[in-house]
């Protein structure tokens, strides 16, 4: 029995959808979905690789299928006083995202012109370098100047021990080296508004899906370099990332923040001293909330949860210091120090 074209379109869509994940045994993976003959399949599969949807390599028996880009984009841009990010994505960018989800080109929208500008405004290169591909199920952007990069300069800004501390300050939010034209939140919210999000600059990557890890890398990258990735079919929206970070229901204000505490130490060392607490809770004064993420901390010592828990609490009582992802006995520490201190 033949199948409508209703049915065929929703087969061809199943292979696009789910290729990168079965680049070797797609045809299976569909065949098993459809109980249909594998010749059905592979004849679907071929029409997809006639119109350049799918790539293949490899012999018959051990064939790999990849999915072909959609869209691409490649363009280098001089920094100069007429380059605006605005422009570019208008008259250059824009157009690509046709058929895109609107939610979608938003955070897309978003993402780029905050990345751009900041290229523009603090990067100190000459180039932006733009690369932008869409496949069907999910789109990348990249952005590379050279400049002097963005670790590099936060920490001769504010005056910082190394490039670890000047992460540790870019991921709490409202950082910027040039507080009188920019609040320092586009990085923030650009890395939360996107599944993947990645900056790369001299020997580190900072950033990953699970957001704010740091990496040594082996190659050392000139300037800085931003990769930003979504799932086409995302139903995130700028405005629900926003609102996660705001106290109050009824603004935009950008006053709660999630901290890191893993970046408050340098490689596998123990979270132990006051100074290392006093390193992680600097700056959060501009802020009302504040979470502090213990993901992959396995404990504290008793004097760095003393310093955050009773010190810094006791002298700042605005502001709310929340924990997540600690574990039991970060939790009884945590209780027993805040008991002491009468809360």
């Amino acid at each position: 029995m033949s199948l409508t074209k209703q049915k065929r379109d929703e087969i061809i869509q199943f292979i696009l959808w789910n290729v990168r994940d079965h680049s070797k045994d797609i045809a299976r993976f569909t065949q098993d979905k459809y109980e249909l003959s594998r010749t059905t399949i592979l004849k679907y599969i071929s029409e997809l690789c006639l119109e350049n949807q799918i790539g293949i390599d490899g012999s018959t028996r051990d064939r790999i299928y990849s999915l072909k880009p959609s869209g691409s984009f490649k363009q280098t841009y001089q920094i100069q006083e007429k380059l605006a990010e605005d422009k570019v994505w208008r008259n250059d960018i824009a157009h690509l995202f046709n058929g895109i989800r609107e939610n979608v080109i938003n955070i897309c929208h978003y993402g780029f012109t905050e990345i751009f500008n900041n290229a523009i405004d603090h990067s100190e290169g000459v180039e932006i370098f733009v690369e932008i591909t869409i496949w069907i199920d999910r789109i990348l952007i990249c952005i590379n100047d050279n400049g002097v990069g963005i670790f590099n300069k936060i920490q001769k800004t504010y005056d910082l021990d190394d490039s670890f501390h000047a992460i540790l300050e870019l991921s709490k939010g409202k950082l910027t080296t040039d507080p009188e034209t920019h609040a320092g939140e586009g990085i923030f919210f650009t890395s939360r508004m996107f599944d993947l999000f990645a900056i790369f600059s001299g020997k580190y990557r900072f950033g990953s899906k699970e957001i704010d890890i740091l990496y040594e890398v082996e190659r050392d990258v000139v300037g800085t370099e931003v990769h930003m990735e979504i799932s086409s079919s995302s139903g995130r929206t700028t405005e629900s990332v926003f609102s996660k970070f705001t106290s109050d229901s009824n603004n935009y204000g950008f006053d709660k923040t999630i901290v890191p505490v893993n970046l408050a130490r340098y490689g596998n060392e123990n979270l132990v001293s006051r100074s290392q607490a006093k390193r992680l809770m600097a700056r959060l004064e501009k802020f009302k909330t504040v979470i502090l993420d213990f993901n992959n901390v396995e404990n504290i010592g008793r004097a760095f949860a003393d310093e955050i828990f009773r010190v810094y609490v006791k002298s700042h009582p605005d502001i709310r210091v929340l924990t997540k992802n600690d574990n039991k006995a970060i939790k009884q520490l945590v209780l027993e120090i805040q008991g002491s201190n009468g809360q």
